[in-house]
C-alpha cells in the first residue's frame, strides 16, 4: 500500500495543494489576522515540509512541535472554529488539485489527530 503521500501525487502534489491551501487562507477574514506578521514564505515552506511528514513521505520536517508552534496564535484566539476552517480549505483545495474523498478524508483525519496539540489542549 502507498503512503498518502504518494497517493497525493508526492513532492508536487503536495507542494501545488500548500500554495493554493494559503492563498485560500489569506484571503478568508475568519483566519487572515493570525499571518498578519508572518514571513510567508518561511510559513510555506514550513508546512510543505511538515504535511510531507505528516503524509508519510521524507521527514525533512524542523519546526517546532504543534503546541510551542501555535501556542502565540492560541494566546491571540485561535480556536475549534479556526481549525474547522483549515481543514476545510484544506479539503477544497485537494478537490480542486482532482484529490479523491477517501484521500480527503485521511488528510481530514490527520489534520484533526494533531488539534488538541495545536490548541494546546492537554490530550
Amino acid at each position: 500500500m502507498s503512503s498518502l503521500y504518494e497517493q497525493l501525487g508526492g513532492r508536487d502534489a503536495v507542494n501545488a495543494a500548500v500554495d493554493i491551501f494559503y492563498r485560500k487562507m489569506l484571503v478568508d477574514s475568519r483566519v487572515s489576522g493570525f499571518f498578519d506578521n508572518t514571513d510567508m514564505d518561511r510559513q510555506i515552506d514550513k508546512q510543505k515540509a511538515f504535511l510531507t511528514m505528516a503524509f508519510g513521505g521524507p521527514n525533512n520536517y524542523s519546526g517546532l512541535d504543534m503546541a510551542a508552534a501555535h501556542k502565540p496564535l492560541v494566546d491571540r484566539g485561535l480556536n475549534d472554529m479556526h481549525v474547522d476552517v483549515v481543514v476545510e480549505h484544506l479539503a477544497s483545495t485537494l478537490r480542486e488539485l482532482g484529490v479523491g474523498e477517501e484521500q480527503i478524508a485521511e488528510v481530514a483525519r490527520i489534520a484533526n489527530s494533531v488539534r488538541d496539540q495545536v490548541l494546546n489542549r492537554a490530550a
